[in-house]
């Protein structure tokens, strides 16, 4: 069979045939979907690139009623957004995985506002699905959400229930791995500064510091909530001094936070690692902006964000893809502890 490629316009099925496969199987390459065997995929490829295929995404959306639009829910404020490496990693890793799709990603900064601007724009169908990170035990809003469009979790949703889907870090082998660097350096009153307890990363991570505390016989030591921010560090860090309880470590759940305790630590003349030694969480650009450079617990958050589009890929083109995605954590140390 020949094929006239001079034509403004190549349909889908011109390119099944050029490729040997069916129409449905052209459409889950285009579409991105994982669930085409590898010579389909090569040739459905070949036949795109030889016939100058062009995916008339209007078109599609009309036939599908799809918007081919993802929305990225991230219920926090514009400064924690903006200020926080770990949200740049999570929406590359995203970009990453819908560059090979026609799916375009929309940025909504949210929280439980009593007019539910964002939950009223999904409900009326602007996307076809959502990614939800960084959510709290307050943010109802989301369950509205969850209702209206297929949804994955970046992190375990407080309020797991069988039909979620989410991929997270491993929080609590971080949290032991962090402490237990402290417990093999030898040290014995182990403080910690927690993410919030509204979210499940910081109940996860201060569960693995507490097992770490238990399996050494030790009895734990100083605890302050942060909020995964510098200021929020800084703030538990200046709880923890007044409080006068003694202590030669802390791990501390977040980079960020643990420049805010440097920083307090520094102004009460306490020097790291010479004093008390530091463990963060993130590996983000912040461990190493700092001085001393921080031991911390590396979560592979890019990884993180390419797998959640992946799973709500696999979601919206009808595949079953696990409801639930551990990725592992890895200590790099450095120079705090």
């Amino acid at each position: 069979m020949t094929f006239d490629v001079s034509r403004a316009s190549v349909t889908i099925e011109e390119v099944a045939a050029a490729a040997g496969v069916s129409r449905s199987t052209v459409s889950r390459v285009v579409n991105g979907s994982t669930a085409v065997s590898p010579a389909a995929l090569e040739a459905v490829q070949r036949a795109i690139v030889e016939l100058n295929y062009i995916p008339n995404r209007a078109a599609r959306s009309l036939a599908s009623r799809a918007t081919m639009a993802i929305a990225l829910v991230v219920p926090e404020d514009t400064t924690r957004f903006f200020g926080d490496p770990f949200f740049a990693s999570i929406v590359s890793g995203i970009n990453e995985r819908l560059r090979r799709t026609d799916y375009v990603l929309n940025l909504f900064i949210a929280n439980d506002d009593p007019r539910d601007k964002t939950t009223a724009y999904l409900q009326r169908g602007a996307v076809d699905g959502a990614i939800v990170v960084s959510h709290h035990t307050s943010d109802t809003f989301i369950d509205r959400i969850a209702a209206a469009v297929p949804v994955v979790y970046g992190g375990r949703p407080i309020r797991e229930r069988e039909r979620d889907y989410y991929v997270d870090v491993d929080n609590v082998a971080g949290g032991r791995l962090g402490t237990q660097h402290l417990v093999d350096g030898g040290h014995r009153r182990i403080g910690t500064i927690t993410g919030p307890p509204t979210m499940p990363a910081g109940v996860d991570r201060l569960l693995g510091y507490r097992e770490a505390i238990a399996a050494a016989g030790l009895a734990e030591g100083p605890v302050a909530d942060g909020d995964f921010t510098a200021d929020g560090g800084m703030l538990a860090m200046r709880r923890i001094l007044r409080g006068g309880e003694e202590f030669d470590a802390l791990f501390i759940a977040s980079d960020l936070m643990a420049r805010g305790a440097l920083a307090e630590l520094g102004r009460a003349g306490i020097r790291v690692p010479d004093d008390i030694a530091i463990v963060g969480f993130d590996d983000s650009p912040v461990a190493t902006s700092v001085t001393p450079h921080l031991t911390t617990v590396r979560q592979p958050s890019h990884a993180q964000g390419e797998q959640m589009a992946h799973v709500l890929l696999a979601r919206l083109a009808g595949e079953n893809p696990p409801h639930v995605t551990i990725l592992d954590t890895e200590l790099i140390v450095r120079d705090s502890a």
